[in-house]
This record gives structure tokens, sequence and C-alpha cells, in this order.
């Protein structure tokens, strides 16, 4: 179970340090309708890593390889081929660095934040948590690991809520911040949100190259 939970903590942290969602958070609790956009993109967001993760979960616990002293070359090759993914994904990033002196680009949706409803909040967090492609693939690389790992329902199930738990906390903290004191948390809030615009590319391709090296270093072991 602790080989477990460790395994999955690497990916699920790099679920919660990945900045756009954060900046969009950001925006939701700095626009007019700051309490339901912002409670409807954190339940969306939640919703999403539930989803991907237990699907994951299920298909790699199908696969027929449950003695935990045997090698297991197919989960060994998804892991593997999980790395690589994320690996070209950490060298997108880092080319898309913004130079000296240049502006860092944002999806277009992020304008429309400000005129979101609860409604659309929801839709976008399940959307970036369950449908992005780097948070899919570390989903589903948590999902591997706790699917192929032999253990019991109860424990499977603790597993996954210690990977949503804290691939949640970075949205889950600064909107339970905001609505506890809003006026505090404006002018840190504002000040996170230039931090993480300009250093995005950079953040997310050094911890895609770290947990991609991790994977396929965990898929090396299980031939």
């Amino acid at each position: 179970m602790g080989s477990v939970i460790g395994d999955v903590l690497p990916l699920a942290l790099g679920i919660a340090i990945s900045p756009i969602p954060i900046i969009a958070a950001i925006l939701m609790l700095l626009s007019p309708k700051a309490k339901g956009t912002s409670l409807g993109f954190l339940l969306g967001w939640v919703l999403g890593i539930v989803v991907a993760v237990v699907v994951f979960t299920l298909l790699g616990s199908i696969i027929p390889e449950q003695d935990p002293d045997a090698s297991k070359p197919i989960a060994g090759v998804i892991k593997i081929l999980l790395g690589a993914g994320l690996l070209f994904l950490a060298l997108r990033q880092w080319r898309s660095r913004p130079g000296p002196g240049e502006t860092a680009a944002l999806p277009k949706w992020m304008a429309a934040i400000d005129t979101m409803t609860a409604g659309k909040g929801l839709v976008l967090g399940f959307l970036l948590s369950a449908v992005n492609p780097k948070n899919l693939l570390m989903a589903a690389g948590a999902g591997v690991v706790i699917g192929t790992s032999g253990l019991t329902g109860g424990e499977i199930t603790l597993a996954i809520v210690v990977f949503v738990i804290i691939a949640a906390c970075s949205v889950a903290v600064p909107v339970i911040a905001y609505l506890v004191a809003s006026k505090r948390m404006a002018g840190p809030l504002e000040s996170l949100r230039g931090w993480l615009v300009h250093n995005n590319a950079t953040v997310m391709a050094v911890l895609l190259l770290v947990i991609g090296v991790v994977l396929v270093g965990k898929g090396i072991g299980s031939f």
C-alpha cells in the first residue's frame, strides 16, 4: 500500500502544480461572479480527476498481472509510453517559453472568464482535469499503478482518495481561502497569477520532464 501511494504522489503533484488551472481559478476569484464560478470550477476540477483516475484504475485492473513478485511487462510498457508522452510534452512546453521581454501567451478562453456562470465553470474545470492531455497522462499513469498493484478494494479506494486530494489541492486551497477571507486574498492572488503567467511554460516543462523520467524508470523496472 505504501509503495503504491509513493508511486502516485509525483503524478498527483504533477496535476496539482499545473499553472493553467490555478491561473483560471484565480481569474475566477477576481471576477464579478467569484463565488459561484470558482465553486463550479472546483467541483468540475475534482470530478474530472476522479473520473480519469477511476477509469484508468479499472482498465489497469484487467491487466492479467497480479503477482507482486513477478515481472509486469504489460504495465511496464504502458508506463514507458506514458512517460515518453510526458517527455514529449515537456519538450513542447520548453520550446514555448516566452523570450526576453515577451509576454507569455495564455489560452484565449481565459478572456471570457469574467462572464462565466457556475455551470460553465464546472464544465471548464472538468475539461482541464479530465481531458487536458498533460493531466490525462498523469491520471492514466496513476490509474495503471493503482490498478495493477493487487490491492484490496478498500486500499484501492484509499489510494484514489489520496491521489485526488493532492491533485485537487492547488485549486481547492485558493478557492477556499478566498471564500473565507476575500479582501485579504485579493492582493496575494493577483501577485501569484502574474508569476504563474510569466513562468507557466518553464514550470510545466521541468515538472513534465521529472515525472516523465520517473514514469519511464518505473516502467523499465517492471520488466
